[in-house]
């Protein structure tokens, strides 16, 4: 088959497409010929090793443990082993795998995929996980994002952005949006209340409240997030902004913990976690209309460089897809 692969840590230049061995089917696996995957972020840690820190994590210290990229995928099954019952051949379904995705074919665990929203095509469908698990999870857990409660978003026309946006306003909040002048009417598009432009306005320095903030860019310092904030409201924090080379955000994130010893407005640094249920959601939700991934732009397989070489400009509007 057909695969990106990365032999090295570095920029996009290390990957590069190749023919590797089709995965081997074991008996607790579902075998998945990847229709489309879509970059995130988290690729980017796995590019760049950066910061050293997240190498001791298990991915691998002087180079990638696993030699094919891409985490989020959209496909259709073509074998099960003996073990799986949840799946059979010609469902077509989506996931959050580790690692792998950049490839014509993926051999993952059952507990990995859920059935893809009936009304997605594939590309949109691959947009969902990471992006949408982090959005859910990063409101309604860690925000404990109630009805009828204020909420800002920081970084609103990100690929994690765009899907908080949506599942804000699904959750019952009231949204405000922060992004640039270019993204404005993208986030009004799809339900934010409000919209700050950040070229125009600092939201930090306005007059509206939040019961919670839901930091993506970490551009702001604690304190003048919590002048925005209401009394006991919840600043959630998922970027540290600019990152340390060893230690990665974690400056930030101590200073922000240190900092709930004498704040009433708590500080949650969050990451997310792959979800089976949380798949499972987000399909609900697109189901019932209250969420649809927001496309950039369109890569082919041996494009993953350049896809990896614009996400890591931080520019993106929603999602960036590859097309197998």
């Amino acid at each position: 088959m057909k695969a990106i692969l990365q032999p090295a840590y570095g920029l996009p230049e290390v990957l590069h497409l190749a023919e590797v061995d089709r995965p081997v089917l074991h008996d607790d696996g579902v075998l998945v010929r990847v229709l489309a995957a879509s970059v995130n972020k988290a690729d980017w840690h796995y590019l760049t090793g950066a910061p050293y820190l997240f190498r001791l994590s298990g991915v691998g210290f002087k180079r990638p443990n696993k030699p094919i990229p891409g985490m989020a995928v959209a496909g259709r099954v073509v074998a099960v082993g003996v073990n799986v019952h949840a799946f059979q051949v010609g469902d077509e379904v989506f996931g959050e795998i580790d690692r792998g995705g950049f490839a014509e074919y993926v051999c993952v665990s059952e507990q990995e995929l859920a059935h893809k929203p009936a009304d997605l095509a594939f590309e949109e469908s691959a947009a969902l996980p990471l992006a949408g698990t982090t959005a859910l999870q990063g409101l309604r857990d860690a925000g404990r994002l109630q009805p009828g409660q204020s909420v800002l978003i920081n970084g609103a026309a990100g690929g994690v952005g765009t899907f908080a946006v949506q599942i804000a306003k699904a959750l019952g909040a009231v949204v405000t949006g922060v992004c640039s002048t270019r993204n404005v009417e993208l986030v009004r598009s799809i339900g934010a209340d409000h919209v700050v432009d950040y070229n125009q306005e600092d939201f930090t320095r306005g007059d509206r409240r939040y019961d919670v903030i839901f930091d993506l860019v970490g551009n702001q310092s604690l304190s003048a997030c919590r002048r925005v904030l209401t009394e006991h409201g919840r600043l959630v924090s998922s970027s540290g902004g600019a990152e340390h080379a060893w230690v990665g955000p974690m400056v930030f994130v101590l200073s922000g913990i240190a900092s709930n010893l004498y704040s009433r407005q708590p500080f949650v640094a969050f990451a997310a976690k792959a979800s089976k249920d949380d798949l499972i959601a987000l399909r609900g939700l697109v189901e019932a209309g209250q969420v649809r991934p927001v496309i950039d732009r369109h890569y082919k397989l041996s494009e993953v460089p350049e896809a990896m070489r614009y996400l890591g400009q931080g520019r993106s509007r929603g999602k960036c897809v590859v097309t197998l």
